[in-house]
């Protein structure tokens, strides 16, 4: 009983806190929330969360401020998240669906993400190790040169110019598509690329067709593009309001590395789980006022990329929460039905 009673006036003191960003003193918390007991049992209770670490006083004042472990044991505490809105289910639908292509669906998450959250929003782009081979385009530009398209079910596409060393008429150029694509269509990428790999000696066209595989092999071996992150709401730091000022200048500086923003969404590789690191959590103690949440992105709940926010540790966790669970589901299913 006493636990649970603790846990409201936890949980009132986070959500004052992040509301007003000041510190919050029992008189308000009596004031603004029905726990149903008096200022002195309130009072009680705080010294109870401040001895357990939860809650700590800024400076002189009577208010009290959550810790770390304080956002911790109330974000592991909760046990449902506020649904969205028909209206806001609405909007966001009507918003990431007039994307036209993946780097639309992208730029429009992100934007979308730091809109809803006022925080800073990332969103990875879909890894190649992940993908499957949707389909393989064999354009003749000329008899010698091909441009070779290759789509994945993520939307992602790779495009490569080839010049052969002999000419290949059409029928040859049809024949060729064919097989790739008998070879390669629906694998993953290490399938596809030892499916391929077998190719050339299967044909009255070796020289082509080993050219044309290792043109493919190289496009389905491109990491480089699995580090692209996408960022949006960078202006939202100004709005981050007083004791934040300190972190702005090595939040921006992570901001320019990828790398950096790719091991902050961390482990967030489960399409159906969200990740929430708290403060020093994460994994740059310069970093260690900010906080991420995060979860993975998918068709058919298979994470083929990652995107969260990140903002000050005392940020909206239930609203973020919600709104990142949300355009991960609709970004799925725009992916899902691109495959189809």
């Amino acid at each position: 009983m006493h636990e649970d009673r603790r846990l409201a006036v936890l949980r009132a003191i986070v959500e004052d806190y992040v509301s007003t960003q000041e510190p919050v003193g029992s008189k308000s918390l009596v004031e603004r929330h029905r726990l149903g007991v008096s200022p002195a049992t309130v009072r009680n209770d705080m010294a109870a969360l401040e001895e357990e670490g939860l809650i700590a006083q800024p400076h002189t004042s009577a208010g009290r401020i959550p810790t770390d472990k304080g956002y911790r044991l109330f974000v592991d505490r909760l046990t449902t998240l506020k649904p969205m809105s028909t209206a806001e289910r609405r909007a966001i639908s009507s918003f990431l669906e007039g994307a036209h292509d993946l780097d639309d669906v992208i730029g429009r998450s992100v934007r979308l993400l730091a809109q809803l959250t006022q925080q800073v929003a990332i969103v990875q782009y879909p890894t190649l190790a992940r993908s499957t081979v949707r389909h393989i385009e064999v354009v003749a530009l000329t008899p010698s040169r091909l441009l070779l398209v290759l789509i994945l079910s993520t939307g992602r596409v790779e495009q490569r110019l080839v010049e052969l060393t002999e000419e290949l008429d059409d029928d040859g150029v049809a024949d060729l598509r064919t097989r790739l694509n008998r070879a390669a269509m629906g694998e993953r990428i290490t399938d596809a690329v030892s499916a391929l790999a077998a190719l050339p000696d299967q044909s009255g066209h070796a020289m082509p067709t080993s050219l044309v595989v290792a043109a493919l092999v190289e496009a389905m071996s491109n990491h480089r593009s699995d580090e692209r992150v996408v960022v949006g709401g960078t202006s939202n730091l100004a709005r981050f309001g007083e004791g934040f000022e300190t972190s702005i200048r090595p939040m921006l500086e992570a901001l320019e590395e990828h790398v950096v923003l790719l091991k902050l969404l961390g482990e967030a590789t489960s399409a159906s789980h969200i990740t929430v690191r708290i403060g020093a959590e994460g994994p740059y103690q310069e970093l260690s006022r900010t906080s991420v949440v995060a979860t993975g992105y998918g068709p058919d709940e298979e994470p083929v990329g990652s995107l969260g926010v990140v903002g000050p540790t005392r940020m909206d966790y239930p609203g973020s929460m919600t709104a990142v669970r949300a355009v991960a589901r609709y970004v799925s299913t725009i992916l899902d039905d691109s495959r189809s």
